[in-house]
């Protein structure tokens, strides 16, 4: 069986010279007082699924075989098609499952068995207006080594708990969970229902989707819910890893304004 990161980064080659994967080209953008958070620039063209405009089509259904890196049983793993970092992992479901629904007991399943060969950031956006930018289900995986921190705010998300305020005076709640090596489908499952639970989003049993947005994180030894108000502000779209200390700056965004007031400002904009 060849390895995944081998097997990534082949699909990686292949996808790059048939034209199938897109790499955004970016600049870290040294702005003073926006310390820990990485803000970068797109330099690339804004890819349609950031413009927003209008209905998309479904990306996954088909999904493009030269993008797949790994089947699983109820999940295929793809490079994501336009990548700031390499080897930008998608996890989605083969079949049909909305991306604001409730995450399943296959979804967690599917998670374990990829962790379990690639250790990295794992995010997860629960509907447009926390950033997510196809309804089909998909979580998503930074790749990381052992020893590189998971990203910039890990210390805030792990240490939030309790529902309570935050440096940026949103809704967050955290969870610890065991190592990757030890990780059961169940303990995600069962972090994932106290976050929802704890954040009043509503518990599976009883509601058909969870009652407000939010987006997930979570990485080696802990798992964090942020609870979302809108996807968007000064020009700034902020999903999950706006939360974890990364921004994405595109034409339209208002770099005076972040400047001015600062990133954990932009984050209470966006979050309730």
């Amino acid at each position: 069986m060849v390895a995944l990161a081998q097997r990534s980064r082949e699909v990686q080659a292949s996808a790059l010279a048939s034209g199938a994967l897109v790499p955004l080209a970016t600049e870290v953008l040294p702005l003073p007082g926006c310390d820990p958070f990485v803000v970068r620039r797109l330099i690339s063209a804004t890819p349609k699924h950031l413009k927003r405009a209008g209905p998309k089509a479904n990306p996954f259904r088909p999904w493009d075989p030269r993008l797949e890196v790994k089947q699983l049983h109820h999940h295929v793993v793809l490079l994501n098609k336009y990548p700031v970092q390499p080897g930008h992992l998608l996890l989605i479901n083969n079949h049909w499952a909305p991306q604001n629904g409730w995450l399943q007991q296959q979804d967690w399943s599917a998670v374990v068995d990829l962790w379990r060969q690639q250790d990295g950031l794992w995010f997860f956006n629960s509907c447009p207006e926390a950033g997510a930018s196809q309804p089909h289900r998909h979580l998503q995986l930074l790749p990381r080594q052992a020893e590189e921190a998971s990203c910039p705010l890990v210390n805030q998300l792990i240490s939030a708990g309790d529902g309570g305020s935050t440096a940026w005076g949103g809704a967050m709640a955290s969870r610890s969970i065991p190592a990757p090596s030890e990780l059961q489908a169940e303990h995600l499952l069962e972090a994932y229902q106290e976050l929802a639970q704890e954040l009043e989003f509503g518990d599976p049993e009883l509601d058909a989707k969870p009652r407000g947005f939010y987006n997930l994180l979570f990485a080696r030894g802990w798992m964090a819910m942020v609870a979302r108000s809108r996807e968007s502000h000064a020009g700034f779209s902020v999903n999950a890893l706006g939360f974890a200390g990364y921004l994405l700056a595109t034409e339209g965004c208002d770099l005076q304004w972040l400047q001015q007031h600062g990133p954990l400002e932009l984050l209470a904009a966006v979050s309730s």
